[in-house]
């Protein structure tokens, strides 16, 4: 979402029951609906237990943007790695777009996650990162618990073979 989405979404565009949220476009651009995981349906309950407002983030975008800000540079000193100070909200969409594109090879579909009409801009989004070296790291499960514990250090199911499932992770 871009952050004037952010800002305007509205507790009445979120529905923690089915877990999804209805994006109100802005620039133009198509609405679009999202499934939320289960981790950020826990923090919008909590979240929507205090609210106050009508809003799911009642401030500004001046001042969504400045408490980024704090935070960014808080870490950024904490981690002594001062190129964090370079990320903005908008950086998180060219990341989802790029990530949603080296998982799907389909740029229709990031289109419609970004609600892009036009093509041309979607294909701003996605050349953030060459995947073409892409390496890995293969993991062999033989039981369901090595399979889960695989699942949870965040390695992805490949095949099965010879009654061994295959797993592989990013390096």
């Amino acid at each position: 979402m871009r952050i004037g989405e952010v800002s305007k979404l509205k507790w009445t565009d979120v529905d923690l029951e089915n877990g999804t949220v209805r994006v109100t476009p802005e620039k133009g651009s198509d609405p679009r609906m999202f499934k939320t995981s289960n981790k950020l349906k826990a923090m919008l309950s909590e979240l929507q237990n205090d609210a106050k407002s009508e809003k799911v983030f009642p401030r500004s975008v001046r001042n969504q943007r400045r408490i980024f800000q704090r935070q960014r540079k808080r870490i950024a000193e904490k981690l002594r790695n001062p190129r964090i100070n370079n990320i903005t909200f908008h950086t998180f969409r060219h990341f989802k777009a790029t990530i949603e594109y080296h998982k799907t090879k389909d740029i229709l579909h990031v289109m419609r996650v970004l609600g892009h009409k036009n093509i041309n801009n979607t294909l701003i989004y996605t050349h953030l990162v060459d995947f073409q070296d892409d390496e890995y790291v293969s993991k062999v499960a033989h039981t369901a618990k090595e399979a889960c514990e695989l699942v949870e250090a965040g390695f992805e199911f490949v095949c099965e073979i010879n009654d061994a499932n295959i797993f592989r992770k990013r390096k």
